[in-house]
């Protein structure tokens, strides 16, 4: 599953910005950027790779490159069961 966690950014904002970018994944609102502190997100985007069990497999600060052919690869392998 993917969850995008915005920070800090009014609700009306963040629904006009999905629906413009056609966005299909679950969006969050951190209005007040408690969980952004909490992981210690200092960079935007941040991504986490959480495990089925709840613990983090892996972090990547900045832009990556997801969709290209390597980033499918890995994703595919850190998700197999």
């Amino acid at each position: 599953m993917v969850v995008a966690v915005n920070i800090r950014e009014p609700r009306p904002r963040v629904a006009e910005w999905v629906q413009a970018n056609r966005v299909s994944v679950r969006v969050a609102l951190d209005a007040d950027a408690r969980v952004a502190r909490q992981y210690e997100v200092t960079v935007t985007p941040t991504v986490f790779l959480v495990g089925r069990d709840g613990a983090l497999v892996g972090k990547a600060l900045g832009t990556r490159a997801w969709t290209s052919p390597p980033g499918r690869a890995l994703l595919r392998a850190l998700t197999a069961s």
